[in-house]
């Protein structure tokens, strides 16, 4: 009833061509509607009572005949006090004067006979309308009307003001621009847009434009076809004569016509509200009337775009969901249509659908930069603007494809396949590295590793086998690797870059490992014929002599490895023969190399250098090694190979072989019984037969006992040995082979004189004899027991088990015979008759003498 009567005060103020004001007030059970404009006339008052069609013209919003009977619904006593008269309609009166005729009737039509009035219109007002004793309190008619009020001042524009029971509502309005107006009330502020019919507003909250709650189709004021687009919709459509639903059959949809002219007047990060959410209709008209929204918005350009001051149409316009404004501004120059960051949003997605927009996913994005030539660090601020896209593996999966710049230049697609460095250094000769996919180090992203990049360092790149074969090929790759060599902390270099050709004092070019350093203390130790060049002193002073030196530029001894050898292969002197003595074939390979360019007077000097050097001392004291044999079968001091001196702290070699004469020491480069061959033990039988020579008795039993092991196990032929005509006695003399006996029964040692006796380990003595074709004792000596004992048990000898006890040995078990003295007569090699300490019978029986 209230939009009724505020309608009427529009239609009286756009009459007028005046700003509508309206006055809402209470007296006492009465309320009071007071308006500006055009007052009531005397047809407006007969058009009230006869229930006409109302005169309004077509622009009309008012309902003045039809909608005015509403206000019966409150009350029966209707008062309208114009400037040009006043009437009041009153179901009291219009039953009084029909009961004066004889007619009664409980219901009347009120507004059909108009009594006169004598009250005025509130001045300022031109009309005024008063509803007498209000059904439900007038106070509370009022705060209904109250609550009316936002919607009427939006509805209708022409209304400036509503004030109700002293509190005042105004609508004011600022243009915004861009067709734009700021519309006020109160503390509410809505953004409107005026298309070519209707108008469309948007409440304003924190300044920013928000999607309107579900509403009603306003025609203009509220009628009963429910809408679920995001903006108010105020229109004239075509109504059914109640005013509530559009009438059958009339069209609705231009009602949206300009819409995307709304949107692209709004600020660009919020033109996505005025997009109809995905929801099912409420009805027939709301469905049609999104429809027409989103037909608008697909058709026209509005949407803004990177790079563009001009908007586009959806269909031409592309989202990268989640892109954020630091990517828009990577990306700026190089997606074409790509929409800003502001309204890419995952949130925003299901808008830019419904719209027609094109979706980039990250797959798409790296097809799109595919062929891009760009900067490396834009690629790297590409990367970094990329990264909080990629959450998962289908994120990592959809990257596969994204293009990287390499340190010599070139565009790769895909990471998988590239190499990020790592602690490389920041030099120009990187660009060279072009055996690698190696990143571009202004490039370098750790979203490239997370990509399937794996990292590299300076030694990972001189160990890749692509360069191995670049330097087999004779590429120039001398600056590079010089470069990377110097970024290399602790790690081995691989060998074969000793074959990188670099500059030498000739201003020629030679293999690294050609070269010496200018002031290398291996010179000295070089034939005169050696093929070592010197390496050009700008090298050395551009990159220093340990960078050099890493690449084989000789200082000291080189070094050859191998990890995993798999046979002599290496060039190194005699490495065949090494090979082939060796019992298993060796599983890792450390030799120094060169060793047979060392000058025959330098020997010495030699092996002091490589027992200090670092590089080289444990591998000349690895005895099975390669550089220790061949140093021991080679290395030369005098007339004599390394391997005839001996360590002069062996106790077994040092009365036999002359001492090692120089200061430093290496045992493994010197002989040892463990290295026993056909050559070392024909020269230990000569030296043991060699009067010059004092080995010890120990030392003496030592070198037999290893002689006749070797013969045993089969690693010495007694036929390559030459025998000499005298052999050493356990004493230390020498004695004629005739007259030689090989002790293999300890007692016999009793009667055989010790300058006759060839001892060794008694479980060897038969070997030793057949070694050096010599007699055993037990063969040519024999014995005849002629002292008479006393046969008992080993335990019943308190004598013999306390020295079972001082001895720590088991006391043995059986028969034992005592003698007092005992005497053994002797024949054969050895004639006589002697007193012994112990003798075994020819029954095996131990025969023992007491202390005495």
């Amino acid at each position: 009833m209230f939009t009724e009567l505020v309608q009427n005060a529009a239609d009286a103020a756009n009459r007028a061509g005046v700003a509508g004001v309206v006055s809402v007030w209470a007296d006492g059970e009465s309320v009071h509607v007071a308006n500006t404009g055009e007052p009531i006339d005397r047809t407006g008052v007969e058009s009230l009572a006869s229930l006409r069609a109302s005169r309004k013209d077509v622009d009309s919003v008012g309902r003045f005949g039809v909608g005015f009977t509403s206000v019966l619904s409150v009350s029966d006593d209707v008062e309208i006090r114009s400037q040009s008269g006043s009437v009041r309609f009153s179901a009291a009166l219009t039953k009084s004067e029909l009961s004066a005729v004889g007619i009664t009737a409980e219901k009347v039509p009120v507004l059909r006979l108009a009594w006169p009035s004598d009250a005025a219109v509130r001045t300022g007002f031109a009309t005024e309308v008063v509803l007498h004793d209000v059904r439900g309190g007038a106070r509370n008619l009022l705060r209904q009307f109250t609550d009316q009020v936002f919607d009427l001042l939006l509805e209708l524009p022409s209304i400036a003001s509503i004030t109700v029971d002293g509190q005042t509502f105004e609508r004011r309005e600022r243009a915004l621009g861009n067709g734009l107006t700021e519309v006020v009330i109160a503390d509410r502020v809505w953004w409107q847009f005026v298309g070519p019919h209707a108008r469309w507003l948007l409440p304003i909250i924190a300044g920013r434009p928000v999607a309107s709650a579900p509403d009603v189709l306003r025609a203009p004021t509220r009628s009963d076809e429910e809408l679920t687009l995001p903006v108010i919709v105020i229109g004239s459509p075509s109504l059914q004569p109640d005013r509530r639903r559009i009438l059958p059959g009339s069209r609705v949809e231009h009602l949206m016509d300009g819409y995307g002219q709304f949107a692209a007047a709004l600020p660009s990060e919020d033109r996505l509200v005025v997009v109809p959410r995905a929801r099912f209709a409420r009805g027939d008209i709301d469905a049609l009337l999104r429809e027409a929204a989103l037909q608008q918005l697909q058709t026209s350009a509005w949407l803004p775009v990177v790079g563009s001051d001009d908007p586009v149409r959806p269909g031409r316009a592309v989202v990268l969901p989640g892109l954020s404004a630091e990517l828009e501004d990577v990306l700026a120059d190089t997606v074409d249509g790509l929409i800003a960051a502001d309204l890419s949003g995952r949130h925003q997605l299901a808008a830019l659908r419904a719209v027609g927009a094109h979706e980039v996913g990250l797959a798409r994005l790296a097809d799109l930069l595919s062929g891009l030539d760009r900067e490396p660090g834009w690629w790297r601020r590409l990367y970094d603007s990329v990264e909080p896209l990629v959450v998962d593996a289908v994120a990592v999966e959809e990257l596969g494809g994204l293009p990287v710049p390499l340190a010599d230049g070139r565009t790769v697609t895909g990471p998988r396949t590239t190499l990020l460095p790592s602690d490389l250094p920041d030099d120009p000769a990187l660009a060279n590295v072009h055996w690698a996919r190696l990143v571009h180090p202004d490039a370098a992203h750790p979203l490239l590793a997370r990509l399937g990049a794996a990292p590299v360092n300076a030694a990972g790149l001189l160990s890749d086998p692509a360069l191995e074969q670049l330097v087999l090929d004779g590429e120039d790759v001398a600056d590079v690797v010089l470069v990377l060599a110097a970024a290399v902390a602790d790690e081995e270099l691989p060998t074969w870059l000793g074959l990188v050709e670099l500059a030498d004092d000739d201003g020629d070019h030679r293999p690294a490992d050609e070269l010496l350093l200018p002031d290398a203390p291996l010179r000295s130790l070089l034939s005169v014929d050696a093929p070592f060049g010197t390496v050009a002193d700008d090298l050395v002073h551009r990159f220093g002599a340990g960078v050099l030196r890493k690449l084989g530029v000789g200082w000291s001894f080189l070094v050859v490895r191998d990890e995993s050898p798999t046979g002599p292969d290496h060039e190194l002197p005699d490495e065949e023969q090494w090979w082939a003595q060796c019992a298993d074939e060796p599983e890792t390979l450390a030799a120094v190399r060169d060793l047979d360019l060392i000058d025959d007077t330098a020997w010495e000097e030699a092996i002091s250098v490589l027992a200090n050097d670092p590089e080289t001392a444990s591998i000349v004291a690895d005895r099975a090694g390669y550089t220790a044999w061949w140093l021991r079968n080679h290395g030369v001091i005098g007339d004599r190979r390394l391997g005839a001196f001996c360590d002069p702290r062996d106790p077994v070699l040092a009365g036999l072989l002359d001492p090692y004469p120089g200061v430093v020491v290496v045992p493994a480069l010197l002989a040892s019984l463990d290295d026993l061959d056909a050559d070392f033990a024909q020269l230990l039988v000569d030296r043991l037969a060699n009067e010059s020579r004092t080995p010890n008795p120990a030392a003496i039993v030592r070198v037999h006992t290893v002689l006749a092991t070797a013969v045993a196990e089969g690693r010495l032929e007694p036929m390559d040995i030459h025998l000499p005509d005298r052999v050493r006695a356990i004493d230390g003399s020498l004695v004629n082979a005739d007259d030689a006996i090989v002790l293999d029964q300890p007692w016999l040692a009793s009667v055989v004189p010790a300058s006759r006796l060839v001892v060794s380990g008694l479980s060897t003595a038969g070997v030793l004899a057949h070694l050096l074709d010599l007699p055993l004792a037990s063969n040519v000596v024999s014995a005849q027991i002629v002292s008479a004992g006393v046969k008992t048990l080993w335990a019943n000898e308190p004598e013999f088990v306390l020295d079972a006890v001082a001895r720590g040995i088991d006391l043995p078990s059986g028969p034992v015979v005592v003698h007092d003295d005992l005497v053994v007569k002797v024949s054969g090699a050895v004639d006589g008759t002697f007193s012994v300490r112990e003798w075994v019978d020819e029954a095996g029986v131990t025969n023992l003498c007491r202390r005495r």
